[in-house]
Formats: structure tokens, C-alpha cells, sequence
């Protein structure tokens, strides 16, 4: 296991249809994801030296995000003893915690855990069961891959009585915070998760924004993605909320499912527990969305694979192997029947479903052509890919229809099946679109294939890219074919925000998204996917949007003035300016797919520094670790830091002069608000990038060190030195910022990258490096 894992891990790229993708994706497509999760692959977990030990380190992590009394219960301690060691090293008085932080906060709990504990402690924290972890991180947006798709072994944590040198250490601690924050531990303004209730609060001006691009579906901010529809108390969608989403020009949005969770599984109805719960909830959810103008789109990634043992009962369902599982062949009649039956229960019953949209060649492996294996299946091996694919999409519009066709009202519309193209492999799309029923739409991401010079750098981009302005010519060639054969075109975008930096709840390069979707017009394109889990805030950006699709007469610059003056008042012509300089700056961006997955972006200045090389790889937008080769993949050092440096830049000159030209206007309260939040989040995207170009100087100077002369060695320390304080800066303005806006460093499926006392750890971090590894190089060195 382990040496599978080390050669899955040391092939760091994966091309599938001109895409790069992290060696998780790879590995977790050769052995299959469910046979894996609850194993350890005997490799350390990371130490955090800056902290007394690793007691310490796990109830700092947790303070004020799990309850006291679960913490001391997996320490084997009381709370009495849990308080005291927080206060001696400088912790506030723990607060009550909403049952709503504690249900929306798992995956951020999860991540923040994963070096310190085993797996059964780690279950004992979240209080759930093997069974609700393996699915969460199964199912959760690929959460384990997001993981490193690796449990590092972990000691339990327990509970001693403290020695003189952790004592000593505990003082260090808690003196830092007093030299660092002198007015006490940083305050908190806003709760986490507050963005919740003001979301859910109706808006002032509720009137949809309609739009000539339909549909207009995306994300919901806030919504939960792994089994939202059996927990009903986490609305993913408040009655305000999805009159925001209205007001914001979207008119749809889309849920994942799990097919076999939501209708019956014929060979082994256990699998289906709850269906009837799940699909009751959908319904109701339907109705009332339906209400708001908004409807529900359903994620089609089908049929899941399943373990060996099932095929042991049933051997001639099985199609290709994937490590311990198989894919149900979906060229077999027993198979295309349970999926029409199963879309069909699902259309019958809520038959105003908006649509679904299907994936038939992505990450989690299905048919028996998803990952391009197909001929190892003796059916399908026959067939080839476009066959295969395009009936399965078929076999879904064929169970929709059938299911509409038992509804208690005839004249209900077919809802949509929109068939999209991700990781069909180059040369499919000519053969798969011409087999698709007319009725269905063809959806491409819209940057896909652009190719881009940055810094002197050629790339391409593979989609989550606002600073590249599409379409591309992959999408442009696969909507002509589609045209041609009657079907309807819808262009995937990231409207709001993408993995550039999915920490904020929209980037404000509104000129870049202006552009796209004028161009969209152009390109006649009839609807969009507005993005993927993240950027389903309502923003300027998808205001935006919708200003366009309204108008075919209406320019760029036009829209991005009618949006700014309507949120900003007096401001909104300073705002504009500043929207510009933020787009031009921001298509400065080092774009690379890797770059995009790899690099702290997210995680910004509360990702750590390593005295020593942790060894570990970054994560898919999960864990970045000090892995500067994977951060900058094809970009020099030099090349990608300085590509940084004028995005931040750039932000910081528009920024300034927004503050400077708006600071003695009258405007209503709303307006002085949304344009405080507008400065703040062009701050936050300033502040990560500069964080990450610091991180790359530090880990690449800390890296070379040995192979230096005295001289030399002498200037590195000095550089480290200013490098560490810099981060310890911007950790503590990042602080202020999250501490005000509870939004910043959110995202849907991630939950929290990284939470105000992440930020005050930093800080300690960086002190610990500064009073103890820098003096030590010193002396090692004789410097």
C-alpha cells in the first residue's frame, strides 16, 4: 500500500483532453477511493514545533470550534484541565458554539485534524460514525483527494501532567501574544458563519434581474454538498436568500446527488436508506425555490462505481475494475433499466425539476469509458466511447421523459438534460454530440484551450480562470457541432470567483467577466452554468452578467457602471476605475492548472513555515504544505513571484486611490458598507498573493542554505528574517479583515480554509522560526 502510494504520488501530472490533474485524481482513479479511506500509509504526521507539543497544538486548533467538553473527552482529560491549559498559553475564555457552526464547520474540523489525530479519535471529535466519515470523505467534493488522498499515522492525544520544559514553553507562547497583540487576543467582530443569517435576510430591492442567457444556474454560497438532502435543518436555500439569488440575475441553481441514495438500489436496498426522506425534501425544496424564480438543477455523475464483493452476486454487471471497485456497465439492459427507472422516480415525483446536468468522463470513475478504460470491458470495448456515452446520456433523457410522462399533470415541461463535455478525451466530442437527442444541451467550459503568455511563460488554460477571458477554441468548436445537429449551447464559467482564489466571495475583476460574457453574446451562446461550487455569492460579477445577457447593445464598461452605481451610489464611478486596474492587474496572474490546484492560494498567509522540507505534496486547493515545485509547476521562481508582485501591486495602487477618492462622499449606509466590503476583498486577494510570494522566497532561500558560502549565508538569514516579518504583517491585517467579514476564507465545499486563530497561529509560527530556528542557524553556521 504504502509503495503504491509513493509511486502514485511521485507522478505529479495527469493529462487527460489537454487538462492537467494532481496525482491524487491519478491514484484515486487506479485504485479506487472507498478501499483506502480509513487506511494510514505509515508516514509521519508534520510537527508543529511552535507550540508546546502536540496536546497543545490540538486544542488550539479546536478552541471555540469544537465544545470544551469534546475536546477534553478525546484528550482524556476534564474541562477544568483543558481551561487551564489554554489560558497558560494565552487562549480567551471559550464561547457557546451554534449548533449551525458546529453542522457547517465538519470539513474545516476534518482538515485542521488530520496530522493531529488517528482516525478513531478523529472520530470521537466529530462524534460521528466510520461509516459517515468514509462517505463524507468519499463524497464531499472529492474531499480526501482534496486531503493528499493520504491519513498520516498520528499518536492519540492525551492528556499529562505538564513538565518544566513544555511549562517553559507554554510561557513562550503567551508571551509572543502579548509582544504581538498587545491589546489582548484578537477580537472576533463578526461570528463565523454570520454571513448565513444576513444572507438569508431578504434584500432591500428583490425585483429578479432577467437576462437573455437561459438558464443561469450556479452554486449555492453556503449550501453543503455531500448528503444535504437528509439533514433539512441546514437550509441550503433561505426563502431571502433565494430572492437574492433572483436579485443577482441567476435563475437557477444545482445540487449534487448520489443516484443510489435517491431513488432504490434493486440489488441491495440498504444502499438507498432514506431515499424516500431525501426525495420528499428535493420536492419540497422545488416547490419553494420555484416560488423565488429559481430552479433546481440535479448533478448526473452515474452509475457510481461499486466494490468488488457486490459483483460476486451479480458478475455479469460488471464493467471495468478500478482498484477494489467496478463500474455497473452501463451497456448492460439491467443497468440502462435501473437508470431510466431511477430518473424516472425521481421526474415523476417532482416533475418541476429545472434539469440535470450530466459528467460523464469526470474524476470519480462511472461508465465503463469515463477514464478512457473502456476496452477492458468486453460490451463497451465494442462499442467505443461515443457510442457508450452518448447513450447514456440517452438513457437519462429517456428516464426523465418517462418519469414526466407519469405526472399527475400532462402539460408539465420535460425538465432539461444538459450533456457536458469535461474530460471527454480530444476526438470524442465529433462523434458523441451528432448521437445526442436533440432535445439535450451541449455545455463546455468556456476558457478551456485559451492559450496564455504570462511573465514570457506560454500555458494553456485548462477552466477556473477569470484572468483568461474566453471562449476558447475547444468550447467554440464543440457549440458549432452542437448547432449544426439542433442542440441548445450553454457556456460554463466562473462568474464570481475561481481556484485563482476561492477564498473570497467573488474577485473584483469585473472587467475581465464583463468582457467573457459579452463575448458569450456574441458567440450566441443560450445559457451558463455561472460556476462550479464556488462564486455563488451575489456579487457585482453575476449582476454583471446579467446586465449583458439583457442588453445586446449594452457594452463592458456600460454594464460594470449600470452594476456600480446601483450598489455603490456617489462611489460607483471610483469603483469602476478601481474594477478596471483589478482586471488588468489580475490578467497578470501565473495561470497554470497546477499553479491553480497547488498553490496556497486559498490558504494565503495562515499556511505555515517549515524549518525543514515536510516532504509531503500539496493537495488539490486542500493542504499546500512548503511544496514550492508544485506551487509554480512550469513557472521559474523569479518569474511566477514577480507575476504575483504586479497583480498585488496593481490591486494595491486601484485599492489606495478607491479609498482616497471615496472617502468624503456622502452615501447611504448600504452603500458605504458595500464599498467597505469591496475594499476589503480587493485587500484580501492582495494580501494571499503577496503571502504566497513571501512563501515561495522563504522555502526556496531555507532550501538552499546548505550549499551556500558564509557570506552569502549571512544575507539568506537576514532575508529570512525580513521574510518571517512580513508574514507575521500580513497574518495580523488578514486577521483584522476576517475578523470583520466572516465571508473571507469561506467556500462551499472546503468550509473555512482557514479561521481568525489559524491566523494568530501563524503569527506564533513565524515568531518560533525568528526566536529559536534562526538564532540556531546561526550558531550551526558560526555566523
Amino acid at each position: 500500500m504504502k509503495d503504491d502510494i509513493s509511486k502514485a504520488l511521485s507522478r505529479r501530472r495527469f493529462l487527460v483532453s489537454g487538462t492537467l490533474f494532481t496525482a491524487g485524481w491519478l491514484f484515486m482513479s487506479q485504485t479506487g477511493l472507498a478501499g483506502i479511506v480509513r487506511k494510514t500509509v505509515g508516514r509521519p504526521a508534520v510537527a508543529f514545533p511552535h507550540f508546546p507539543d502536540k496536546l497543545h497544538a490540538f486544542l488550539w486548533r479546536n478552541w471555540n470550534l469544537v465544545p470544551l467538553e469534546r475536546i477534553a473527552k478525546v484528550a482524556g482529560a476534564n474541562t477544568d484541565e483543558i481551561f487551564a491549559l489554554g489560558k497558560a498559553i494565552g487562549l480567551p475564555s471559550p464561547q457557546p458554539i451554534p449548533a449551525d457552526q458546529q453542522q457547517r464547520s465538519y470539513l474545516s474540523i476534518i482538515r485542521r485534524n488530520w496530522h493531529l489525530l488517528p482516525r478513531e479519535q478523529l472520530l470521537e471529535l466529530l462524534e460521528w460514525t466510520d461509516e459517515k466519515l468514509t462517505f463524507t470523505l468519499q463524497e464531499d467534493d472529492f474531499f480526501y483527494i482534496k486531503l493528499g488522498s493520504i491519513k498520516p499515522d498520528c499518536e492519540k492525544i492525551r492528556y499529562r501532567a505538564i513538565d518544566a520544559k513544555t511549562k517553559e514553553r507554554e510561557q513562550w507562547v503567551a508571551r509572543v501574544l502579548k509582544e504581538e497583540f498587545p491589546a489582548g487576543f484578537p477580537a472576533q467582530e463578526k461570528p463565523l458563519f454570520s454571513f448565513v443569517k444576513e444572507l438569508s435576510a431578504p434584500p432591500a430591492k428583490t425585483a429578479p434581474l432577467t437576462s437573455g442567457f437561459s438558464p443561469r444556474f450556479g452554486y449555492a454560497y453556503f449550501a453543503l454538498f455531500g448528503d444535504p438532502l437528509l439533514e433539512p435543518e441546514i437550509d441550503p436555500y433561505p426563502n431571502g436568500y433565494l430572492d437574492r439569488m433572483a436579485a443577482s440575475g441567476m435563475d437557477g441553481t444545482w445540487m449534487h446527488i448520489v443516484l443510489s441514495k435517491l431513488t432504490p438500489f434493486p440489488w441491495d436496498p440498504t444502499v438507498s436508506e432514506h431515499w424516500e426522506q431525501r426525495l420528499e425534501n428535493l420536492k419540497k425544496l422545488v416547490a419553494r425555490a420555484k416560488q423565488h424564480g429559481i430552479g433546481i438543477y440535479l448533478y448526473l455523475n452515474e452509475p457510481r462505481v461499486l466494490p468488488l464483493r457486490f459483483f460476486e452476486k451479480y458478475p455479469d454487471l460488471k464493467g471495468v475494475t478500478v482498484g477494489d471497485h467496478a463500474a455497473l456497465c452501463t451497456s448492460h439492459p439491467q443497468v440502462q433499466q435501473y437508470l431510466v427507472d431511477s430518473l424516472a422516480t425521481i421526474t415523476a415525483r417532482i416533475p418541476d425539476l429545472a434539469g440535470f446536468f450530466s459528467i460523464t468522463a469526470s474524476e470519480n470513475p462511472t461508465n465503463c469509458w469515463s477514464h478512457g478504460k473502456g476496452a477492458d470491458c468486453p460490451r463497451c470495448s465494442k462499442r467505443g466511447p461515443a457510442a457508450v456515452i452518448a447513450e447514456l446520456n440517452s438513457l437519462y433523457l429517456k428516464g426523465i421523459r418517462k418519469g414526466i410522462s407519469n405526472a399527475p399533470d400532462k402539460t408539465t415541461a420535460v425538465p432539461q438534460l444538459i450533456a457536458w463535455d469535461w474530460g471527454w478525451a480530444n476526438g470524442w466530442a465529433e462523434e458523441i454530440i451528432p448521437a445526442l437527442p436533440t432535445e439535450t444541451a451541449l455545455m463546455s467550459v468556456s476558457e478551456w484551450d485559451l492559450d496564455i503568455n504570462r511573465g514570457g511563460v506560454k500555458n494553456r488554460v485548462g477552466e477556473y480562470s477569470i484572468s483568461a477571458v474566453g471562449p476558447g477554441p475547444r468550447a467554440s468548436r464543440h457549440w458549432g457541432i452542437a448547432r449544426k445537429h439542433g442542440l441548445k449551447t450553454i457556456a460554463k464559467i466562473q462568474a464570481g470567483t475561481t481556484w485563482e482564489l476561492g477564498a473570497v466571495p467573488y474577485i473584483p475583476a469585473l472587467e475581465n467577466v464583463a468582457q467573457h460574457a459579452v463575448n458569450l453574446r456574441t458567440a450566441k451562446v443560450d445559457g451558463l452554468m455561472l460556476g462550479w461550487t464556488l462564486g455563488g455569492h451575489p456579487s457585482p460579477n453575476l449582476e454583471v452578467v446579467a446586465a449583458i445577457g439583457s442588453n445586446q447593445e449594452l457594452s463592458a464598461l456600460q454594464a460594470m457602471e449600470l452594476v456600480a452605481n446601483r450598489r455603490f451610489g456617489k462611489a460607483g464611478p471610483a469603483v469602476v476605475a478601481a474594477w478596471r486596474t483589478f482586471s488588468k492587474a489580475f490578467s497578470e496572474f501565473p495561470y497554470n492548472v497546477n499553479v491553480v490546484y497547488s498553490a496556497p492560494l486559498q490558504t494565503g498567509p495562515s499556511n505555515l513555515l517549515w524549518e525543514k522540507p515536510t516532504g509531503y505534496h500539496a493537495t488539490m486547493v486542500g493542504i499546500p504544505y512548503d511544496d514550492v515545485k508544485s506551487w509554480i509547476s512550469n513557472y521559474p521562481a523569479d518569474v511566477f513571484t514577480g507575476q504575483l508582485d504586479k497583480v498585488v501591486q496593481g490591486f494595491n495602487t486601484a485599492l489606495a486611490a478607491l479609498r482616497k477618492q471615496t472617502r468624503s462622499l456622502k452615501l447611504t449606509g448600504d452603500e458605504r458598507k458595500a464599498l467597505t466590503d469591496e475594499c476589503n476583498i480587493a485587500e484580501t486577494v492582495a494580501i494571499h498573493y503577496s503571502s504566497i510570494v513571501n512563501q515561495v522566497k522563504f522555502i526556496n532561500t531555507r532550501d538552499g542554505l546548505a550549499a551556500m558560502d558564509k557570506p552569502t549565508k549571512l544575507q539568506a538569514v537576514a532575508t529570512l528574517g525580513q521574510l518571517l516579518r512580513r508574514e507575521i504583517t500580513l497574518a495580523k491585517r488578514m486577521n483584522v479583515l476576517q475578523g470583520q467579514d466572516p465571508r473571507l476564507g469561506f467556500e462551499a465545499t472546503n468550509h473555512y480554509f482557514y479561521t481568525p486563530i489559524d491566523l494568530v497561529e501563524k503569527v506564533i509560527n513565524c515568531r518560533d522560526l525568528l526566536d529559536r530556528w534562526l538564532p540556531e542557524i546561526k550558531k550551526d553556521y558560526a555566523l
